[in-house]
């Protein structure tokens, strides 16, 4: 379903010759432009774009994400109108949280620098990644760019009795749950999942299991462990409150040091954020 998401703002009137969008270029599906602005520059294929996901010794730590990529150089129509850069990063970020996004980065302007944000949110199976950038060099209005990388999540539909059958037959089965970056809460996907898991026990009154937390290897190797602790925590809680007796289950976190695919692209890197239950 295509999302229209307006920054809503008062304004003063856009002049009475705004320039054009240029040929063949629109505004994302998920966020429409700030008011009183055009296209001045437009890409969209299958591309990587680096976004910022956090700050090391003050310079920004990046990640590079595949998929449909959409970039828009957007101007302003004037000066009168034009948004200051905290103003434009506010928006966009307000407008991600209103549809249940969350603010992954943010650089706030400052002398010289007009800023950045990174923005985050899940929506109609896909994951959306956001890039602001307010420009703060061009004359005589200022101008901004957005790229929005649209990535496939991997979904898993899962039932009691084929999580049974891989457990005898491989020893082993891996979770594929979205949890938010750097959180540990079971969302509404990963609650169903778990639910199963549940039932598998309770159909096989014997079977004990490890619960293993695995990450991908972006951030730190410490941090990554301790996040993969408190998602196979969550795994294990959440089986506790479904009445499985705690003798059965055991936690455990790896972080990054068991991948199973290679961290350089992002579907290896999903394929390395997972959750796996082992046979005991």
């Amino acid at each position: 379903m295509k999302l229209h998401i307006l920054l809503c703002l008062l304004l003063a009137p856009a002049p009475l010759q705004a320039a054009e969008d240029i040929a063949g270029s629109k505004d994302h599906e998920l966020l429409n432009r700030y008011p009183a602005s055009y296209i001045s520059e437009y890409q969209r294929n299958y591309n990587a774009v680096d976004f910022a996901i956090g700050s090391q010794d003050g310079m920004p730590q990046r990640r590079s994400l595949e998929g449909n990529a959409t970039q828009i150089l957007y101007f302003h129509n004037s000066v009168e109108t034009q948004p200051s850069p905290l103003q434009l990063i506010r928006n966009y970020q307000n407008a991600i949280k209103a549809i249940g996004g969350e603010v992954i980065y943010e650089r706030l302007p400052a002398d010289g620098d007009g800023g950045e944000t990174t923005l985050k949110v899940l929506t109609g199976g896909k994951e959306f990644w956001v890039r602001v950038e307010p420009g703060i060099y061009s004359a005589p209005t200022q101008s901004y760019r957005l790229a929005i990388v649209e990535i496939a999540v991997m979904q898993q539909l899962v039932t009691a009795n084929q999580l049974l059958d891989e457990l005898e037959r491989n020893g082993f089965v891996a979770l594929y749950l979205n949890f938010d970056t750097g959180k540990a809460e079971l969302k509404a996907d990963g609650q169903a999942a778990v639910a199963e898991v549940a039932a598998m026990l309770q159909a096989a009154p014997q079977l004990r299991i490890a619960i293993e937390g695995h990450t991908d290897d972006v951030g730190q190797a410490a941090d990554n462990k301790a996040l993969s602790e408190r998602r196979a925590q969550a795994v294990l809680d959440a089986l506790l409150a479904a009445g499985i007796e705690a003798r059965r289950l055991s936690a455990a976190g790896f972080g990054q040091e068991r991948p199973v695919a290679d961290n350089r692209s992002e579907a290896g890197r999903a394929q390395n954020r997972r959750v796996e239950l082992v046979r005991q």
